[in-house]
């Protein structure tokens, strides 16, 4: 027999004494109005702290005359019997059912004020008063959680299961570093003796719960999760449930874990928190996004694992020694490091991969799981399993834009292609720079690379990410900030918190088209919305500034954007109107080389004054009229689209820029 069934067994015994003795006492009172007060049952043999009913009664600091109500409570739900018996004990047939006149008769050391509402029966609730008669006569129950405790049957409340979900410790989930902050957190929760809420600031919320789990394992608790939304808002409701679970929290080895990130400390929901925390004991973590000044809590930190730790895991992963090479960038702009197998690329590529994504040891190793398809996966392979682990938070958030544009399919002037390589180089490198040379050190806005693409639509704003995007190898995610305002106060900084975390995995630029509807140029403050509206911007920047990536922002009114603004940005990069150049070079290259196109005049073409989208949709619907027709493309088929494209723009039409008498000389496709 083991262990456990010779405790339940004991249980079993004690609870059997108790009924038994309880059934005489009833039937001796039954008998006669004097006969059946006699002082409670001697305690049965073995350890008392063993013994469910009288943990409770300790833990809760019951009186003797309170236990026994508990145990009359719990007796009548285990033995139907005694319903009965209880009604003629008390020489009312019409009330099978335990009742305080009737607990009074039958134990020693009555008390009036045993269902006080401030007296624990009542309080917790360990009894039940139902309603319809006076107190006396009122039917006393307990709940099936209380039952199956003195049982010995250990599980959540029903009521609390259906919100709260267990979270179990993850072997090998955690960091050096990680580890450190679960014992500090488990070590401020040693000896708590009235309960203890942590705030866990910070935007990682897989990483809080890994660590709260793991400090809770080290307590000896069970870790449960529960949303903050799903705390009652009614006052009332919320101290119920409150004391339900520091009820709990007494009964069985259990912390929470209250997920508090979507709420802000001035949102009436986290009113609600706060009161639901003044009620409630036992440990409860508390993850919130910014730290909740008014809640009174200790604040812990809790980080993804360091930089460092991610390459050591990288490099675990790929089998390769420790040291070997270090964790700084690569050389070149993308990619992970050669493929040749050799330890020093291995060791680069964990380098840029640390560098690149913000990983816990959970994400990495399924980041190997998924390059695994056929034995140890390669740089390359790993390279693009990460991007895929970092990817699905983004897409539920932003629309992901296949990057298929190459760099050198921009035609951009001198000036504008050499700010793009820098851009480029800058990303790269971000690692060697900050880390390995130190120009990280100190700075106090963070170290993330902001743009602003300028320029009129269709110049190139959107191929130039896709470029960027291609050339080093990162996910390119398009956001239009005009969608993300909103007119709501404070909406718009959640939806921009909520992109931004999704976004802290890495591995991806970040593209916010329709810059001016945030950063527009702003007068004074007149009301709470521009008050708001300058928080927003101040909020959006902060995020920019500190984001591990590169952020772009693009807009076709540059001159509306504020000045201050401007000068927080890293590079400022003109998408001027194409000149003829540009323009000649852009027909040149707009068309497949699959497409069945005849002599065209690029010359010709390369006069009529269109921004390069603009190009490319004359000669999408060139090809369409091409299709239904001859099945070539022709020079009047082009003019005739950049007739169409004219008048889509809402620009004059000069018949005769637009026709073609078959006049041909160049064959430049």
């Amino acid at each position: 027999m083991s262990a456990r069934e010779d405790w339940l067994q004991a249980n079993d015994s004690f609870l059997a004494g108790r009924t038994a003795w309880l059934q005489r006492r009833l039937q001796a009172l039954a008998g006669g109005p004097d006969a059946g007060r006699e002082g409670p049952a001697a305690a049965p043999a073995g350890d008392p702290d063993t013994i469910p009913l009288l943990r409770l009664a300790k833990a809760f600091n019951l009186s003797d005359f309170e236990a026994n109500i508990v145990l009359l409570c719990v007796a009548v739900e285990l033995d139907p019997d005694l319903a009965a018996l209880c009604g003629a004990a008390a020489h009312r047939p019409e009330l099978p059912y335990p009742t305080f006149a009737l607990a009074r008769a039958i134990f020693a050391d009555p008390a009036w004020d045993a269902l006080s509402p401030d007296e624990p029966l009542l309080f917790w609730p360990l009894v039940c008063v139902a309603d319809g008669r006076p107190l006396p006569a009122a039917r006393l129950y307990t709940d099936q959680r209380i039952v199956d405790f003195v049982l010995g049957l250990d599980h959540l409340d029903e009521r609390l299961g259906a919100l709260a979900s267990p979270l179990p410790p993850v072997p090998g989930g955690l960091s050096a570093s990680q580890h450190d902050v679960a014992r500090r957190l488990a070590t401020l929760a040693t000896g708590m003796r009235h309960g203890l809420a942590l705030t866990l600031p910070g935007p990682h919320r897989d990483a809080k719960e890994m660590v709260a789990a793991e400090a809770a394992a080290a307590l000896g608790l069970r870790l449960f999760t529960l949303d903050a939304g799903d705390i009652p808002a009614d006052a009332v409701d919320a101290v119920r449930f409150a004391r339900l679970w520091h009820r709990e929290s007494v009964l069985s080895g259990v912390a929470l874990f209250l997920d508090a990130a979507e709420l802000d400390a001035a949102d009436p929901q986290a009113g609600a928190v706060r009161r639901w925390l003044g009620h409630t004991g036992g440990l409860v973590f508390v993850a919130v996004h910014e730290p909740w000044p008014q809640l009174g809590a200790l604040a812990v930190g809790v980080a993804k694992p360091t930089t460092a730790e991610q390459a050591q895991s990288w490099r675990a992963g790929l089998g390769v020694e420790n040291g070997v090479g270090g964790t700084g960038g690569t050389g070149g702009t993308g990619g992970t490091g050669g493929t040749d197998g050799t330890d020093g690329a291995a060791t680069a590529s964990t380098g840029k991969l640390a560098a690149t994504f913000d990983f816990d040891l959970t994400a990495i190793t399924r980041t190997f799981a998924r390059a695994a398809t056929e034995g140890k996966p390669g740089p390359d392979a790993l390279w693009a399993a990460a991007l895929e682990t970092a990817s699905p938070a983004l897409d539920r958030l932003a629309q992901r834009v296949r990057a298929t544009v190459a760099p050198d399919a921009l035609k951009l002037p001198p000036a504008e292609r050499s700010l793009l390589r820098q851009i480029a180089g800058q990303v790269a490198h971000r690692d060697t720079v900050y880390n390995s040379y130190g120009f990280g050190i100190g700075i106090q806005r963070g170290t993330g690379l902001s743009v602003l693409f300028a320029g009129e639509s269709g110049t190139g704003k959107t191929m130039a990410a896709e470029a960027l995007a291609q050339e080093l190898r990162l996910l390119l995610y398009k956001i239009d900030l005009s969608a993300v305002v909103s007119k709501y106060i404070g909406e718009t900084e959640k939806n921009l918190r909520k992109l931004f975390d999704a976004a802290e995995n890495g591995g991806a630029i970040l593209f916010f088209d329709e810059a001016d509807a945030l950063f527009g140029k702003r007068s004074d403050v007149r009301d709470s919305h521009d008050r708001y509206a300058n928080i927003e911007v101040s909020y959006l920047l902060q995020r920019i500034e500190s984001f591990r990536g590169l952020a772009i922002l693009a807009t076709n009114r540059k001159d509306s954007l504020d000045q201050a603004f401007l000068r927080r940005l890293r590079f400022v990069l003109d998408f001027p109107f194409p000149a003829l150049p540009e323009r000649l070079a852009i027909w040149r290259a707009v068309f497949p080389a699959t497409a069945p196109v005849g002599a065209l005049d690029f010359d010709r073409l390369s006069r009529l004054n269109l921004t390069g989208g603009s190009i490319h949709n004359v000669a999408l619907n060139a090809a369409f009229m091409a299709a239904g027709a001859t099945g070539t493309v022709t020079m009047d088929l082009v003019l005739a689209a950049a007739r169409d494209e004219f008048r889509k723009l809402g620009r004059p039409v000069n018949e005769g820029d637009f026709a073609w008498h078959g006049e041909l000389v160049d064959h430049g496709h």
